[in-house]
C-alpha cells in the first residue's frame, strides 16, 4: 500500500489517496479514474510530500510496525463494510438517489458507479464517494442487489 498527498486541478481541493501501488495509481490516473471527493473532477494528480522514514525505534517489544498496523486498520474497515452495509451492485446510483429523494429509508449501501454515474450524482448533491478496492469486500456472489427498491 502506498498513500499520495493529490490535488484536484479542477477545484484545488487536496486529499489524500491509497494505492495498492505506484502503478495502480498510474493505471487508475491514465484512465481518469482517481476522483476529487470534492467536486468529483478527474483531473487529479500527485502533490509534493515527504517521504515516510522508518524509525530505528520499530524493533521495540510491544510496538506493532506501520505495515501491520495498515493491513490490520483494511482488515477491520472491509469488515465493517462487509457486516454494516448492503451491497447493491451496479445499482447504486439508482438506490442512492431513491434514498436521497426519499422514496426508501436511508441505510448504508456500497456497490457498483460509472464516472457519468458518479458525476451525475455529484450534480444533483447526492454525497457518494469511491471505496478504495483494499476497503471493499467481495460482493457476495448469489444477488445483484440485497434489497430490491421499493
Amino acid at each position: 500500500m502506498i498513500r499520495y498527498a493529490l490535488i484536484c486541478h479542477d477545484c484545488d481541493h487536496a486529499f489524500e489517496g491509497w494505492f495498492a501501488n505506484s502503478q495502480a495509481f498510474d493505471r487508475l490516473s491514465k484512465r481518469g479514474q482517481i476522483d476529487c471527493p470534492e467536486c468529483a473532477g478527474h483531473q487529479v494528480g500527485k502533490q509534493i510530500m515527504a517521504p515516510a522514514v522508518r524509525s530505528s525505534d520499530k524493533a521495540l517489544p510491544g510496538k506493532m510496525d506501520e505495515e501491520a498496523l495498515v493491513k490490520e486498520f483494511v482488515r477491520r474497515a472491509r469488515q465493517h463494510v462487509s457486516q454494516n452495509f448492503d451491497y447493491v451492485g451496479d445499482g447504486f446510483a439508482e438506490e442512492a438517489r431513491a434514498m436521497y429523494y426519499g422514496e426508501q429509508e436511508d441505510r448504508p449501501i456500497w456497490g457498483e458507479t460509472t464516472s457519468d454515474e458518479r458525476e451525475a450524482l455529484a450534480e444533483e448533491g447526492i454525497a457518494a464517494m469511491p471505496l478504495p478496492a483494499p476497503f471493499a469486500p467481495r460482493p457476495p456472489k448469489s444477488a445483484k442487489r440485497k434489497q430490491p427498491l421499493n
